[in-house]
């Protein structure tokens, strides 16, 4: 099992010229002559020690990806220096992707971009116009919808298993020791003894230390919660009583003065106040709201 600091990180890779890095002249050769593609395969599978790949799925795997590899170089028409040099591409490339078993699809990418751009510009010693610009464009083409489609597949075949193993340690609880347990003399003890000292083992451990303290704070938690709902229902029952008081004696006052209001309008209405039939005019009637100042004096006094 490795740690976290053996585990190999991405790197970046600088792009060099890499024109018969794998496939020299003579392998060119051989590789030309061959014809078929049974005939082909096991001249890679002999030339990169491959030779059990009908057994070892990686070296299957890895057969198939070179032999595609000079496929397409002869689809393309591409002579003994661009395949050489593109089967390098794809060998570099791969070998980037699976030199750490963490995510560096970005970092495997830009690298195969810088050594394309290495064998399309004449700038040397650092890089040869090898590819021309349509055959950059279908090299681009062909890794996309090839090898980095399946970026995750060559990582999970290639790539040992990454497995996280997390540990939690509890602050302010007892570390677990193994402690001697000292030779009893006793008899064998009976189904309830060995019960309750079954419980009480269960009580001292971690865990019901855990379970007890986390019990505590729930109930403070919920003790809180009581006092601040008492808190709340009583300024509500507060506010409500005020209100209720204010309109208890708006109320009030309003029907005092509505009754004051028809004592005097009676008093008007009386038979000691009665007009006369022709005082049934809008001049009596002004008249008589004249007078009113003066007959309610009088009914006061």
């Amino acid at each position: 099992m490795m740690g976290p600091e053996s585990i190999p990180k991405p790197q970046e890779h600088k792009a060099k010229i890499c024109m018969w890095k794998y496939l020299d002249v003579h392998s060119m050769d051989l590789i030309n002559k061959a014809h078929t593609t049974d005939d082909l395969k096991s001249l890679l599978a002999s030339l990169f020690q491959l030779e059990d790949f009908e057994s070892n799925p990686r070296d299957a795997v890895l057969l198939d990806l070179y032999l595609y590899s000079i496929l397409f170089s002869r689809e393309q028409g591409f002579n003994r220096e661009q395949t050489s040099a593109f089967f390098s591409i794809v060998k570099d490339v791969h070998e980037a992707c699976i030199e750490t078993p963490l995510p560096n699809v970005e970092e495997c990418y830009s690298y195969f971009s810088e050594l394309v751009f290495c064998h399309s510009i004449r700038r040397p010693p650092f890089s040869i116009d090898l590819f021309n610009q349509d055959q950059l464009v279908r090299i681009t083409d062909y890794m996309i919808n090839t090898y980095f489609r399946h970026f995750k597949l060559y990582k999970y075949v290639f790539t040992p298993q990454v497995r996280l193993d997390i540990s939690l340690t509890y602050i302010g609880m007892p570390e677990e020791t193994e402690e001697e347990a000292p030779e009893s003399t006793e008899g064998p003890l009976s189904p309830l003894m060995e019960e309750e000292e079954g419980a009480a083992a269960l009580d001292e451990s971690p865990t019901a230390a855990l379970r007890e303290y986390i019990t505590s704070q729930l109930n403070q938690e919920l003790s809180q919660l009581r006092v601040s709902v008492e808190q709340r229902l009583a300024v509500t029952e507060e506010q409500f009583n005020t209100k209720l008081a204010q309109l208890e004696k708006s109320g009030s006052g309003k029907g005092s003065a509505k009754s004051k209001k028809n004592f005097y309008h009676s008093k008007l209405q009386g038979p000691d106040c009665q007009a006369p039939g022709w005082a049934n005019n809008g001049w009596a009637n002004n008249k008589m709201l004249a007078m009113q100042p003066l007959q309610l004096d009088q009914l006061r006094r």
